[in-house]
């Protein structure tokens, strides 16, 4: 199973008990990078360029569920975070 990246506008939250901080994420990544040997041998990578993604799963660090874990809108959980609402 995978997983969206939450962007500008989603972010995860928990459905079972309501984080929205804390999650484990396991993810594979390709990618091409430019490595900078110094005279020693000592490397540096000064480029990377990510060719691809994929979020394979994200787990909620609170409860350690991963079946419950969903993408909602960013200005919506801010709304119900506002004291008074």
């Amino acid at each position: 199973m995978t997983a969206s990246l939450p962007d500008a506008t989603n972010r995860w939250r928990c459905a079972g008990c309501g984080n929205l901080t804390r999650f484990d994420v396991t993810r594979t990544r390709r990618t091409t990078e430019f490595w900078h040997f110094d005279l020693a041998g000592e490397p540096v990578v000064e480029e990377t360029e990510l060719l691809t993604e994929t979020v394979e799963t994200v787990t909620c660090r609170w409860c350690t569920r991963s079946d419950a874990i969903e993408l909602v809108d960013r200005n919506a959980v801010d709304a119900e975070a506002t004291p008074g609402n």
